[in-house]
């Protein structure tokens, strides 16, 4: 019976064609050797009739797909195509050359001990079929079938090698295929959680430190509005400049453009501008310190300084209850630095990375995170009543030119 594989090689399917272009040949020729070379009888006509029977039930087993049909039926049909064969041989020997077609149905329906009997007795029957006809024995009766079946045996042999060899090609194929997908979903994913992770500290870094400054500006608004209407209205405009720069600000990363200060000048000026704003609205005094001399900075390094420093003042307005603040920006030869220094309460080191119930506690560690990206680090010290010190150092490469 006959099939293939889609992926099955071109090959594969011409040997496959010319198998049964084969058997077709070779019983079109036996039966016309047959009305030929035999007078018109009982036996010619029941011949001819049993090499029409052959065709057609070869042809049902060799057009379908076999995998329509089970291993009983396939085996069942071999059966049927051998025995009207072996009746035919009685009627001409020329029909001895269907033999070798027949060789390799069996090589391939049969297992590999069972298909070399089967071409074995199948050899015999020729040789036999011959002797009978012809009442003597030759050397060629014999090695002629025999050879033939030792090439239709090889030549299987080697057809199912690159059948087996197509098969697992195949297989790879698949595996490569199953694995370029799987990493495509796992890097899609990873992508992902980048971005989720950048959103964050943004959000975090802008929005959620825009409005606590927001929060803070209206409260103490509203506490003076009745004694100092002037200072309330100062407040509330503060608070609607802090909103509009916070606005702008979540604008600018979500188009992924550098933050409104660096756009409008570089790194230091950008500092100055928080020191002066943080001291405006919490009272704080804050200062700027520049040691080095300033260089050009890739736009991800300013970025990380900039919210380093909001994060850094954000969190000793809200928590370290300080006078004053310092904030020093560092352009050294391997490295630039950025310290803020407050002489609050201080903190105990150990909590850093905990979430609290209120939702803060995030704006540390996800400083550390994008400091880290860029191959810096970031460390803490503080004690309870000693202040606190946060420091960044991030390296020089090589696109940055000094």
């Amino acid at each position: 019976m006959n099939g293939h594989h889609p992926a099955e090689s071109v090959v594969l399917r011409v040997l496959r064609v010319a198998l049964h272009a084969g058997f077709y040949l070779l019983l079109g020729i036996a039966t016309v050797r047959l009305l030929g070379t035999r007078d018109a009888g009982t036996t010619t006509f029941a011949a001819l009739g049993g090499a029409v029977a052959l065709a057609a039930l070869y042809t049902v087993g060799a057009l379908p797909p076999h995998r329509a049909h089970g291993r009983r039926a396939a085996l069942v049909w071999l059966a049927g195509v051998t025995g009207l064969w072996a009746l035919l041989l009685l009627a001409s020997p020329d029909f001895s050359w269907i033999a070798f077609p027949l060789f390799f149905l069996h090589l391939h329906l049969l297992r590999r001990v069972h298909a070399v009997t089967a071409v074995a007795v199948i050899t015999g029957l020729v040789v036999t079929t011959q002797v009978l006809h012809t009442d003597e024995v030759s050397v060629a009766m014999v090695l002629g079938p025999s050879l033939g079946a030792v090439f239709a045996v090889v030549m299987a042999w080697g057809y199912a090698a690159v059948h087996t060899e197509s098969q697992q090609r195949r297989r790879l194929i698949e595996d490569l295929r199953e694995t370029r997908a799987q990493l495509a979903a796992s890097q899609h994913e990873a992508g992902a959680a980048a971005e989720r992770e950048r959103l964050a500290r943004e959000i975090h870094d802008t929005l959620a430190q825009g409005l606590s400054s927001v929060v803070l500006l209206l409260r103490a608004a509203e506490s003076s509005l009745d004694e100092s209407p002037e200072q309330a209205r100062s407040r509330i405009a503060e608070a609607r400049r802090t909103a509009s720069e916070n606005l702008e600000e979540a604008r600018g990363f979500v188009r992924e453009l550098r933050p409104p200060a660096l756009r409008q000048a570089g790194l230091g000026d950008a500092l100055r501008r928080l020191c002066a704003r943080t001291e405006r609205e919490s009272g704080l005094r804050c200062r700027l310190r520049v040691d080095g001399e300033a260089v050009a900075l890739p736009p991800e390094y300013e970025i990380a300084l900039l919210r380093a420093a909001q994060a850094s003042l954000a969190n000793v307005v809200q928590h370290a209850r300080a006078d004053t603040a310092m904030v020093t920006l560092g352009y050294l030869t391997k490295q630039v630095t950025l310290d803020v220094y407050d002489d609050g309460v201080g903190f105990d080191p150990s909590v850093l990375g905990q979430a609290r119930g209120d939702g803060t506690g995030y704006g540390l560690s996800a400083l550390s995170e994008r400091v880290e990206l860029l191959g810096g680090e970031l460390s803490v010290e503080s004690a309870e009543g000693g202040g606190t010190v946060v420091a960044v150092r991030l390296p020089f490469g090589e696109e940055v030119d000094r």
